[in-house]
């Protein structure tokens, strides 16, 4: 459990942290809602801010006045136990409240979480859930930057969000490949730190012997693939990645562009020419699947993935592993409202392993467990071979 100062700290930061993200946008970039998967940025501030007033002060802090009585139908996302709310595909129909109105919002249930923080001694339950909170947050930040990422690329004038954010770092290291021995595993969350509810129950699994590889799939591996013919070759996908990538007509990752003959790719720094050693990013796990099948290898499990970490870098991509998300033994969802956190999506979706540059500060470990559905790609998804 955090000391009363240290849960102070982590809310500071984390609610200065949302407004830094956003401070490199125009007005204008805050509303808009080219797809059902990416929520204004102006939502993210609100919906980040509804969580404490909704979770923290509307039942813990005395006298405490909403700020606004519609906030909760505005900013709620999918907590049906909580009340009524506008749905995800709406949320860029909505010009009012405005802008200027959302931090109005922010600051008045800041300074009152502050002032509550400050003067209240907070139990261990309420530590958890301000924690939560945190975290939350946290996750609405790399949201926040792939979705402020998708509404300026796919502005046809290509904007510059910030040159300064680095997202193709070089692995500048040789492939290898890390051998690991068959046998009984543990994996879960073991120690005492922030985890979510999915990662607890530490369980023994049996793994095969396997190799990983100490690399992710680079882009100048990735365009082999393509001139290869990789997205014309049936043989190679899922029936469903099939019909998925003929239907949106997919023939490169998300980003990618040709201009002249040459691949050039959109990136929070504006368009650039497609740097050929960095990792690629911006996969769905159809595509991650295909480009595994044809190089004869294939995806970790996620408890592979979890077993072997250790061996090698990882953060700078979200990894596809070939884990459907379902719950460890003995997952049980919270009672209320927070119960709905992640128990109610296990279904119909692929796991994710690492964090990737845009996952905030202090938010990844070797147990997170992400999970999104297998045609997304929006995030900065990439993936690791194992054979």
């Amino acid at each position: 459990m955090l000391s009363q100062q240290e849960l102070i700290t982590l809310f500071k930061e984390t609610r200065a942290q949302s407004e830094l993200i956003c401070s490199f946008l125009e007005t204008e970039d805050y509303v808009v809602q080219p797809v059902v998967d990416v929520s204004p940025p102006k939502w993210h501030l609100g919906h980040t801010t509804w969580f404490f007033e909704e979770f923290v002060l509307k039942e813990y802090a005395k006298d405490y006045q909403l700020f606004d009585r519609h906030s909760a139908y505005v900013f709620n996302s999918y907590y049906e136990s909580v009340g009524e709310k506008v749905i995800r595909t709406d949320r860029g129909n909505l010009s009012r409240p405005t802008v200027a109105w959302v931090y109005e919002y922010r600051n008045f249930v800041t300074k009152a979480m502050a002032r509550f923080l400050e003067k209240e001694k907070v139990s261990e339950k309420l530590c958890g859930i301000i924690e939560i909170g945190c975290h939350h947050e946290k996750q609405h930040q790399e949201l926040l930057l792939t979705d402020i990422k998708y509404i300026l690329g796919h502005n046809p004038l290509f904007p510059v969000y910030n040159k300064q954010f680095k997202e193709n770092p070089i692995q500048d290291i040789e492939r290898d490949w890390v051998k690991i021995e068959e046998g009984v595993y543990e994996i879960g969350h073991k120690s005492d730190d922030f985890c979510y509810d999915n990662e607890l129950g530490v369980h023994k699994v049996y793994i095969n012997n396997f190799e990983i590889s100490n690399k992710l799939v680079t882009n100048k591996e990735y365009i082999e693939f393509i001139e290869a013919g990789g997205y014309e070759d049936v043989l190679l996908w899922h029936a469903e990645g099939w019909d998925w990538k003929n239907t949106n007509r997919i023939s490169s990752p998300c980003y990618w562009h040709k201009i002249n003959g040459e691949w050039h790719q959109y990136t929070l720094g504006g368009m650039t020419p497609l740097i050929p050693d960095a990792p690629l990013s911006h996969i769905s796990f159809y595509e991650a699947f295909a480009y595994a099948q044809w190089k004869g290898m294939r995806l970790p499990t996620e408890a592979e993935w979890e077993i072997a970490q250790n061996n090698f870098n990882w953060g700078s991509r979200w990894e596809w592993t070939e884990s459907a998300y379902t719950p460890y033994p003995g997952f049980k969802t919270a009672e209320g409202a927070l119960g709905e956190y992640n128990g109610k999506f296990m279904v119909s979706q692929k796991v994710l392993r690492g964090g990737s540059v845009a996952t905030s500060k202090k938010h990844t470990r070797p147990t997170y467990r992400n999970f999104f559905h297998p045609q997304l790609r929006w995030q900065f998804t990439g993936l690791r071979l194992a054979r």
